[in-house]
Formats: C-alpha cells, structure tokens, sequence
C-alpha cells in the first residue's frame, strides 16, 4: 500500500464516477437534463475562446478582489479582538451570527445598490470568505502557549515582541485553515453573485445557457469553476508548506 500514490485513490474513484455519469447519461438520451462528460468536453473546447477570453478574467478578478479585501479586514479585525476585549465582545457574536443570514438572499439586494458592477459580486465573495478568516485567525492568535509568554515577559520581552514572536507564529497554521476554506468558497460567491445579477462571467454564462436549454453549455462553466477552486487550494497548500517551514505533522 505505501507504494500507492496518495493521488491514486481519488482519481481513482473521480474515473469511476465519470464513467458511470457517462453511461447513466448515454442511457437516459436527454443532453438538455444530463450532457455526458464526452459532451461537456466537446462543449468546453467549442467555447474555449469566449470563457478564456470574456467570462474567466471576469469571474478570477471578482475572486481575487473579494479575497483581498477579506484577507484585509478579517486578519485586521481578528488582531484587534485579540487585543481588545472591547472589540472581541462587540463583534465576535455579530459574526457569528452574520452565518445564520443566507448570503444568496441578500445578493439580489447588492445588486439594487451596486447594479451589474463588478462590487455586488465582489460583497458577496467577500461575506462568504470573511467568516473562515478572521474566526480561524482570532482563535490561532488566542491559542499561543501562556507557558511561552510568561517565559518571555520574565526575559524582559515587550507586548510588540510577545504578539510578533509568539502570537502571530502560533495563528499562521490557523490564518492558512481558515484560506484554504475562504478560496473555495469564493468561488461560489462569485459563481452565486454571477448567477443573479452580471453582464459577464463563468456564472453568467452557466444561467444564461440554462435559459437555452443547453446542458452541455450549462456544465462547461462549472467545471472551470471546480477548476478555479482546486487550483487556488493547491497554492494555498504550497504557500503554507513555504511560510511554515518549521511546522512538522505527519
């Protein structure tokens, strides 16, 4: 078994799962309900210059904005709680329950403010992406060890040194946790602020092939977006494996 690539499996069981889709869809006959992935292929290299050239820069630029601007201010308002227990009693309890909101609901009226601009998808992304990252990095920046800081307040350490040497290492495995979600999730909220209100974009595209009937055209976007999400986990993982070179686990 060690001889097994750990990317075997998966790929494994994702081969299997295509073939079966591929039956299952050759089986019903109805390209309109369920394309073939051979289909959604086909589909996705006919349209290549129009989703490459039009909708994919439009999606990834509402992706990177949104996650910025999260990155931004949920690391920002995460450090001021953790030094403010004014700010964490005023705020933690907003954003936890900011999450029992459906964002979905409230897109269409980012759209009213904002009309088709790029800023109503971009405050969707950021609502869904700002959770993970200041709750993941709010609780690394509290959970430094009490041992390591008493230590360091006896060797004369001031409370810069303390939070630059001890509590921001402890919050980098949590801050990249929290990443790895926020990059996935954006891109739903951008898929999700594309859906309800745009001029351009992967999401744009899916609804408006969807009032065509076009399964395989519907199909071909997404799999850019799955795309899009995997790729942005996988340099997120790489980023971390490069800031936390002294971080072992197994």
């Amino acid at each position: 078994m060690k001889r097994i690539p750990n990317y075997a499996p998966p790929v494994l069981v994702v081969l299997l799962l295509l073939i079966l889709w591929e039956a299952v869809a050759r089986f019903i006959g109805m390209t309109f309900i369920l394309p073939a992935p051979t289909e959604v292929a086909v589909k996705l290299w006919d349209i290549r210059q129009i989703l490459f050239t039009v909708h994919l820069p439009s999606t990834l630029l509402i992706i990177v904005t949104g996650l910025a601007l999260s990155i931004v201010l949920g690391v920002a308002l995460a450090v001021w709680m953790s030094i403010s227990k004014a700010a964490e009693r005023a705020f933690y309890p907003i954003i936890i329950s900011s999450q029992t909101i459906p964002i979905i609901a409230l897109a269409p009226i980012f759209v009213l403010w904002f009309g088709y601009s790029i800023w109503s998808k971009v405050v969707v992304t950021l609502l869904i992406t700002f959770f993970p990252i200041t709750v993941n990095t709010f609780d690394g920046l509290k959970s430094s060890s009490k041992e390591l800081k008493e230590l360091l307040q006896t060797m004369g350490a001031s409370q810069k040194d303390i939070f630059l040497k001890l509590n921001v290492p402890s919050a980098l495995p949590h801050f990249f946790s929290g990443l790895k979600v926020a990059v996935t999730l954006s891109v739903i909220g951008a898929a999700i602020g594309e859906w309800l209100g745009a001029q351009s974009g992967l999401g744009y595209f899916s609804r408006r092939m969807m009032t065509q009937f076009d399964g395989a055209g519907v199909f071909a976007p997404i799999v850019l977006l799955s795309a899009i999400g995997i790729i942005l986990f996988l340099l997120v993982v790489l980023l971390e494996k490069l800031s936390l070179k002294w971080r072992r686990t197994e």
